[in-house]
């Protein structure tokens, strides 16, 4: 399936919307494949302009800096999942098969992208796994909060608690499970990429392993007790 969806994005993470021209979508396209490529921190918008053939000061136009193009990015990423997550689920009746599906989804294990493009979706779920927590672990984080630079990982998590409340309505725990099984699904499969021994999966590279211990991980968290 290819289909391809425009997200809201906060208007404070843009000088201008970088969506409403070819320069500004080819700025961000170009900046995800980039930082998949370098590493946020050998990333730059000098490096970027000469890749898309343009200026730095075109760049300037679109973002104030590298970081606020990464917050953009990783909000971009989390509204895409949140979408992906409600197409994929829509025809699932049952909340167990449904936190199931979502594992799969949080792991990348889809070809299909609401995207168009299974390169970007790929380099955008990789930025996801290596450079997202660099968009928050910052000084400015709370001020960031306030201007709601965060919401669409929040409703994403808020998402995902509902799916274990419709399982358990009495779970007292849903989004702190939420944003623990995200970042467990991502951490847990770059240490099986490059850290094996910080999991049970390293010598294999068993994805399907991972996604065993993610649903052991949730359902012995959220089974009701007797």
């Amino acid at each position: 399936m290819e289909l391809e969806v425009k997200i809201k994005m906060n208007e404070k993470l843009f000088l201008r919307d970088p969506e409403e021209t070819a320069l500004g979508r080819k700025i961000v396209r170009d900046s995800i494949h980039m930082i998949h490529e370098l590493g946020f921190e050998d990333f730059t918008f000098k490096k970027l302009a000469a890749r898309i053939d343009t200026t730095e000061a075109s760049v300037y136009r679109y973002f104030e800096n590298k970081h606020r193009l990464l917050v953009y990015i990783n909000a971009w990423y989390w509204g895409l999942l949140e979408y992906s997550i409600e197409l994929n689920l829509r025809h699932i009746r049952q909340p167990e098969q449904k936190i199931k599906r979502l594992i799969e989804l949080l792991l990348n294990e889809s070809e299909d992208s609401i995207l168009g493009d299974l390169k970007l979706k790929n380099a955008l779920y990789h930025i996801a796994i290596r450079e997202s927590n660099k968009a928050y672990l910052t000084r400015e984080v709370t001020e960031n909060n306030k201007a709601r630079f965060y919401k669409p990982y929040k409703d994403l998590c808020g998402k995902i608690a509902d799916l274990f409340l419709a399982y358990n309505p009495q779970y007292p725990f849903s989004r702190s499970l939420a944003s623990t099984l995200i970042e467990a699904a991502h951490f847990q499969l770059f240490f099986m990429q490059h850290l094996p021994s910080l999991t049970d999966f390293g010598h294999e590279k068993d994805s399907g392993k991972l996604k065993a211990f993610l649903e052991s991980l949730v359902f012995s968290s959220i089974r009701k007790r007797k």
